[in-house]
């Protein structure tokens, strides 16, 4: 009986090792990140708003429980996820988060207040309408982002390019655009500017991660 509750205890401890990396707003943040696209330590910390110093540290964590690899390249040390199931496992405990947490319900209801969201039926709807150029989808990410994936049909425009763009859009069908996914800020950011120049857009909270999944 000893040597079962020995095995169970061994068992659930190497389980909670995931548990335990995932125990930080910062690591996770970063996992988003990299379900992106493969990035080096300095981009990591740039987009986390971190020290490159404390990101290291994160990092290690995350590699310490198989989420992540890490591969030399000339000076800098570039990380990606250790597979697909990490960026579902990240979509998923943040699904559960938004079905469970009323605090987070809150706060992104105040976030998507101030936004106007896409509200076709669902992805096949909007892939359809992709296809048959109704719709205009694009995709704000960085351009390394989205060589790394995007959605089917989008085109790159960066949000940092966007307001140089403008002509490549068009003003008689609506245009969507997506970034990260659901917590992040640059597709909302794009749907204001372009509406300011009276582009019909609209947000798709959904990303990369999110369809994958």
């Amino acid at each position: 009986m000893t040597s079962n509750r020995s095995i169970k205890d061994a068992l659930y401890e190497q389980v909670a090792r995931i548990g335990k990396a995932a125990a930080s707003p910062k690591r996770l943040e970063l996992l988003e990140l990299l379900c992106q696209s493969p990035k080096t330590v300095e981009v990591l910390a740039q987009d986390a708003g971190i020290s490159v110093k404390l990101t290291s540290a994160h990092l290690k964590e995350l590699k310490a429980a198989r989420l992540v690899d890490a591969e030399r390249q000339g000076r800098f040390v570039v990380y990606r996820l250790a597979s697909e199931d990490v960026a579902r496992f990240w979509v998923a405990i943040r699904l559960l988060a938004e079905d469970r947490l009323f605090e987070l319900q809150e706060a992104l209801r105040g976030l998507r207040a101030a936004t106007h969201e896409w509200e076709g039926n669902n992805r096949d709807d909007l892939l359809a309408k992709a296809r048959r150029g109704d719709v205009v989808v694009i995709d704000v990410r960085p351009a390394d982002e989205f060589e790394a994936g995007h959605l089917p049909f989008a085109r790159s425009m960066p949000v940092a390019e966007l307001k140089t763009r403008l002509s490549e859009l068009p003003r008689d069908k609506p245009v969507i655009a997506y970034c990260r996914g659901p917590f992040c800020l640059m597709s909302a950011d794009a749907v204001r500017l372009l509406r300011r120049h009276g582009i019909d857009a609209v947000q798709l909270q959904e990303g990369v991660a999110e369809w994958a999944a």
